[in-house]
């Protein structure tokens, strides 16, 4: 039997998702027309992906069975706002019954604003690179704020750094995370969205409000620390300090980045992994202790905001390895918390098997989905997560003093 330790009173257990993965058919995202585009290069479209948008309650409720209490997903924006200008009452309605199913279930919503996709007319019209991309997610913003009103916690932008390290959210699966350089212009575009969000979302009231990173875990090849400060800034700590301010920082982690020497132009980046190291199905080392670094690292940045593991888990088909990163993960977890990193909940990376940004192939869920016919079949890593969240307890980290699970 695992050993394990209190966690604190209130804390937060569920699963997160992000609409383009999960809901099927987002035909007016800048990404769906880059799945379809002739000669595209992307290996698999979305489609249905797991026809979520309409079985959200089953899912919803297999979470909450499981004795999960908390479940983040993404409103579409290219559904709410088909056109500039133009809302959809029906969509709006949509979610909001999703956060009314949520609530029927005693499992609480946390709502991401805008998880990696854009309506079309936002690509076509300048995206961050336009004048107007801060006023048009502040309006954006407060055409959400509109079902918000009794949302507890609310995720404005989903890993910003992500979106200027690359043109397209996708996964690499041979370089891991060595995506092309980022750009400061949109890194600046970005925050100044995300602060003008979370100054509309103030005004609401009863809401607490913060952005997700990436955390990457950037560690340097010895004497390799001065250009591993370098290569980060742009990619993950300019985003924490944006959040100093914030109510949460939503503390996103799977994976560490090590920094050295290179033979380009630039000399210094991302080290291959070495030979027989234990890759995960997006090619990714397995190492669970990222999380409890990623922690560390993010309450050093921006000195002490509360923080929330908004996403967290391992792409496997072998469940029982999911469950063994897991418990590593949360072991690291806790031993940060015992450091006094403030962390208020954990929601894993996924409540399903979905659309991984061009492939259907790394599984990441707590639930598998049949491709064919989309039921459901919950696995045994959902149980025991849910088994966690039931009796409020974290797996021992090394050195603890536990009780037996």
């Amino acid at each position: 039997m695992s050993s394990v330790i209190a966690a604190p009173e209130g804390f937060i257990w569920g699963a997160a998702t992000a609409g383009h993965q999960i809901e099927g058919g987002n035909v007016n995202t800048g990404h769906w027309e880059n799945e379809y585009a002739p000669g595209s290069q992307i290996p698999e479209p979305s489609g249905d992906a797991c026809d979520s948008y309409h079985r959200y309650p089953e899912d919803i409720a297999l979470l909450a069975d499981a004795g999960l209490t908390a479940y983040r997903f993404s409103l579409e924006w290219s559904r709410i706002e088909p056109e500039q200008g133009v809302v959809s009452r029906a969509q709006l309605a949509h979610y909001r019954r999703m956060i009314d199913t949520c609530r029927d279930h005693g499992v609480q919503p946390i709502v991401t604003l805008h998880h990696f996709t854009f309506p079309r007319w936002w690509d076509h019209s300048g995206g961050w690179y336009a004048d107007e991309s801060t006023d048009r997610f502040r309006r954006f913003t407060e055409i959400a704020a509109t079902i918000l009103d009794d949302v507890d916690l609310v995720v404005t932008i989903n890993e910003p750094n992500m979106m200027v390290n690359q043109t397209e959210a996708r996964i690499d699966t041979e370089n891991g995370v060595n995506f092309p350089g980022p750009s400061p212009f949109l890194a600046q575009a970005i925050a100044d969205a995300h602060h003008a969000s979370t100054e509309v979302l103030r005004g609401v009231g009863g809401i607490r409000s913060g952005w997700t990173v990436a955390n990457q875990v950037f560690q340097a090849v010895p004497g390799w620390e001065k250009q591993r400060d370098e290569w980060q800034y742009w990619r993950e700590d300019f985003f924490l300090e944006q959040s100093r301010n914030d109510d949460f920082i939503g503390v996103q982690s799977y994976l560490r980045t090590i920094i050295g020497p290179t033979d380009d132009e630039l000399g210094y980046g991302p080290q291959p992994w070495p030979e027989g190291t234990e890759r995960t199905l997006t090619g990714w080392e397995y190492y669970p202790e990222a999380l409890g670094h990623a922690l560390r690292h993010t309450r050093e940045v921006t000195g002490g905001v509360p923080m929330i593991v908004t996403e967290n888990g391992m792409a496997t088909s072998d469940d029982a390895r999911r469950i063994d990163y897991t418990t590593g993960a949360l072991a690291g977890m806790a031993a940060a918390m015992a450091d006094g990193c403030d962390v208020r909940g954990y929601l894993h990376w996924s409540l399903l098997d979905n659309y991984e940004w061009g492939s259907f192939r790394p599984t990441f869920g707590l639930i598998a989905v049949d491709r064919e016919t989309f039921a459901r079949t919950p696995k045994p890593s959902l149980a025991w997560l849910g088994g966690l969240a039931q009796r409020n307890v974290i797996p021992a980290p090394a050195g603890a003093k536990p009780r037996s699970a």
